[in-house]
């Protein structure tokens, strides 16, 4: 399994596993990545590949001083289970 890329041309972080790419769309508004959908292929659901994909992501987003604003409810979802992230949250 990859880990997770930041394919800013296409406007994704990206995570391939099986053959599959899982994928989580955003938005640059400046400084803030809007996320707006994610996307797991069925062959690798339920294997815990979104969750990677956002971990990833997330941690991309800090390394490089960004903040979020999580459109996608996958992504919302994740942020508050996971309260280290919130403040990765856009004002």
């Amino acid at each position: 399994m990859s880990e997770v890329h930041d394919n800013s041309a296409r406007s994704r972080y990206e995570l391939a596993a099986d053959g599959h790419t899982a994928i989580a769309v955003y938005r640059r508004e400046g400084d803030v990545l809007a996320f707006t959908h994610t996307e797991v292929p069925e062959a690798l659901e339920g294997k815990g590949i979104g969750t990677r994909l956002i971990a990833g992501a997330l941690a991309d987003v800090r390394a490089k001083g960004l903040t979020i604003r999580p459109l996608c409810a996958f992504v919302a979802a994740y942020v508050d289970r996971h309260p280290e992230t919130r403040d990765l949250l856009a004002e």
